[in-house]
C-alpha cells in the first residue's frame, strides 16, 4: 500500500513546478548611454548636436531600442512556464523624466522573452494603469525568425523586456537564479 501511495505522490511532486525561468525585480531604462562627441556641425564649425549613444538591446541581430525617456519600475515579478505561459506583475512603471514625469505616458506594454537568440512575446499589449501597474497573463508566441513553438528548456541567457506597443523597451526583469 505504501509503495502504491508513493507511486501516486512522486509523479505529482516531480511535475509540480513547470517553471522555466523566473524574474524578481526590474530595471527601468535609461535611453542615453553617453555622448560620443561627434555630431552635427553648423555653418560656423560648431558641434551643435553631439551624437547620442543609445542603450539599444541587441540579441541575435535583433535591435530593441529604448523608450525615448528614462523609465522606472518599482517592482517586477514574472514566471514563465515550460509550455510558454507567462505571468507578469509589474508595479509603478512610470516616466522618470520630461514633462510627464511620474506618469504612465498613456502607454501599453507587452512582455518579450529572449532565450539566447530566440525571441517570444505576448500579444496584445496591456494598458498601464494610471499608477504604472500592469498584469500580463498570456502565452508567449515566437517572433520570426524564431521557429520554436515554445521557449527552449533550459532558457539560456534569459532576458525579459517590458516593451511598448511600438517595441521600445521600458524595463528589464532581473532573473531569479535561486529560490
Amino acid at each position: 500500500m505504501l509503495v502504491l501511495s508513493l507511486a501516486l505522490v512522486v509523479p505529482a511532486w516531480a511535475h509540480a513546478d513547470d517553471s522555466l525561468v523566473r524574474f524578481d525585480g526590474g530595471i527601468g531604462v535609461h535611453p542615453v548611454a553617453g555622448v560620443s562627441g561627434v555630431g552635427v556641425i553648423d555653418a560656423n564649425g560648431n558641434n551643435v548636436f553631439p551624437d547620442v549613444v543609445r542603450n539599444d538591446f541587441v540579441r541575435g541581430g535583433v535591435r530593441v531600442p529604448p523608450g525615448g525617456r528614462p523609465w522606472v519600475i518599482a517592482r517586477l515579478r514574472a514566471d514563465v512556464e515550460t509550455d510558454g505561459r507567462i505571468s507578469v506583475d509589474g508595479r509603478g512603471l512610470l516616466l522618470a523624466g520630461g514633462n510627464n514625469l511620474g506618469r504612465n505616458g498613456g502607454q501599453s506594454v507587452r512582455a518579450v522573452l529572449f532565450c539566447g537568440n530566440d525571441r517570444f512575446q505576448t500579444d496584445p499589449p496591456v494598458a498601464l494603469e494610471a499608477n504604472g501597474d500592469f498584469r500580463i497573463d498570456d502565452v508567449l508566441m515566437p517572433v520570426a525568425p524564431t521557429v520554436l513553438a515554445f521557449p527552449p528548456d533550459p532558457c539560456e541567457n534569459a532576458v525579459l523586456l517590458i516593451v511598448s506597443a511600438g517595441g521600445n523597451w521600458f524595463a528589464a526583469g532581473i532573473e531569479k537564479l535561486e529560490d
